[in-house]
């Protein structure tokens, strides 16, 4: 079509109409980048199944009077292989198991292994998410502060940070949480507090590169006070390294409360963790090997899911990994 003769194409896209195309928003282009990516669906699956374990340990095991009681001794089930029915005729109808079966067997004191099972699930959940949340905030903001204050503050934290990193890990949170009272507070409080530095580095580095930035200047110019610049502009776009990391963190937190349980400074007896169980377990590797069975298949489980998704997030989430 020619008007006054200049021609007009219209078959192009007008700019009101490119407004209205289609955009791919981030949590969809993170979903199609993680379905390509079989083995993080492998470790996202397992994690909803923990979860949903973790859920029904919470529902059936807590309580005044819960559904299936780990904490309930019966000496005349000890050590019970897996699927063998309780002994009706001396126990009453309350201290029976769920169905009358002991589907993951007795432990030493006939307490019924699958209800500890359950419990540990849940404990293993709260440990994991509560530590990594712990360590995820100091990280971010001590990282936050090396990487955008300057050069005193920075020498300061990342000298505290070298510090930390040259103790090993376990050995310092193993000696902390032998000079305190054993609770599983003091357990999460402890991982927390040890395992920021990783974090803190991330976020540094984040933050050195995002403080060129054209918002950052921009925001600086307008006045914006330095704490708003950092943590309403600068920690958004600084996340995603701290996500993965913060996943794969949470295996770890599982990881160091089971070696504490296995050792004897973790969750007090008598609730049940996946690394008392394991601990029964070791004596009667031969009598009852369905004690450590149980406890260490599910360890490893949830340490590989969480790792498994962890590495597929990072790669979903670095363009330069997917292009490889």
């Amino acid at each position: 079509m020619e008007k006054n003769g200049s021609s007009v194409n219209l078959s192009a896209p007008q700019p009101e109409q490119e407004l209205l195309l289609p955009q791919v928003s981030g949590l969809r282009d993170l979903w199609r980048q993680l379905r390509t990516n079989s083995l993080a669906l492998w470790g996202l699956g397992l994690l909803s199944i923990f979860f949903f374990i973790a859920a029904a340990g919470l529902i059936l095991t807590e309580g005044r009077q819960p559904i299936m009681d780990p904490e309930k001794v019966r000496l005349v089930d000890t050590l019970k292989p897996p699927l063998t029915k309780a002994n009706e005729s001396v126990l009453a109808p309350e201290d029976r198991p769920l169905f009358g079966i002991y589907l993951l067997g007795t432990d030493k004191l006939g307490r019924d292994v699958l209800a500890r099972m359950l419990q540990g699930a849940h404990v293993s959940l709260l440990v994991g998410f509560i530590s990594v949340g712990i360590s995820v905030v100091l990280g971010i903001v001590l990282g936050a502060l090396a990487g955008y204050s300057g050069y005193y503050v920075d020498s300061i934290i990342m000298r505290v940070v070298d510090i930390m990193l040259c103790f090993p890990s376990f050995f310092l949170i193993l000696t902390v949480v032998a000079l305190l009272p054993p609770s599983i507070w003091n357990i999460m409080i402890v991982i927390g507090l040890t395992s920021w530095p990783p974090i803190a580095r991330f976020v540094r580095a984040e933050f050195l590169a995002l403080k060129k930035q054209d918002f950052v200047v921009a925001a600086e110019a307008l006045g914006l006070s330095k704490l708003k610049i950092m943590f309403v502009h600068m920690v958004p776009n600084a996340i995603a390294p701290v996500l993965v990391t913060a996943t794969i963190e949470v295996a770890s937190a599982i990881l160091t409360e089971s070696s504490l349980s296995f050792l004897g400074f973790g969750v007090p007896p008598p609730a049940a963790s996946w690394g008392n169980i394991l601990s029964d377990g070791k004596e009667f590797i031969f009598d009852a090997p369905w004690l450590f069975i149980a406890s260490g298949t599910a360890i490893l489980l949830t340490v590989l899911a969480f790792n498994l998704f962890g590495e597929g997030l990072r790669e979903a989430l670095n363009p330069r990994l997917r292009e490889r």
